[in-house]
């Protein structure tokens, strides 16, 4: 499998990342502001839209300034930055959507917050996808190994 080297479309998906990254930043943020008490909170409350708590917030604030740290940097940072995230992101989506209406659900998600979670992974995932910067050389390379497959 080949990813694409100096794709037209990186800077979109650049910018697509940074604002993925963006958003959980503000969701980040105004869940620390409007969630209050224990970390652990099952009802904490909700944060546009979403199902939140104290932990839930602080791990998209953190997530996401790291999201839009990369997206700034750019240079194959954001690829693999991206990458790891949008796997994090798909990962903890699937594993809180199986521990919604049990005493595991430690970041107090509703079906919402998964969905988004899962979303906001795969679009890190696709924007990890065509991000690549390589040289000319490395372009013509994955265009020969394109057209041979």
């Amino acid at each position: 499998m080949h990813n694409p080297i100096n794709h037209p479309a990186r800077a979109t998906y650049r910018v697509l990342a940074g604002l993925i990254g963006l958003y959980l930043v503000v969701f980040g943020g105004i869940g620390v502001a409007t969630t209050s008490g224990d970390l652990f909170a099952q009802d904490a409350g909700r944060t546009l839209g979403q199902g939140s708590n104290l932990a839930n917030a602080l791990i998209s604030l953190v997530v996401g300034a790291i999201v839009v740290i990369g997206a700034v940097v750019g240079r194959n940072v954001d690829v693999v930055v991206n990458r790891v995230f949008g796997w994090v992101l798909m990962a903890l989506g699937l594993i809180t959507l199986a521990t919604l209406r049990t005493d595991a659900n430690y970041l107090g998600h509703t079906l919402a917050t998964s969905i988004v979670m899962m979303g906001v992974g795969q679009v890190l995932l696709l924007a990890a996808m065509y991000g690549k910067v390589g040289t000319a050389d490395e372009h013509a390379a994955w265009q020969r190994a394109r057209l041979e497959f």
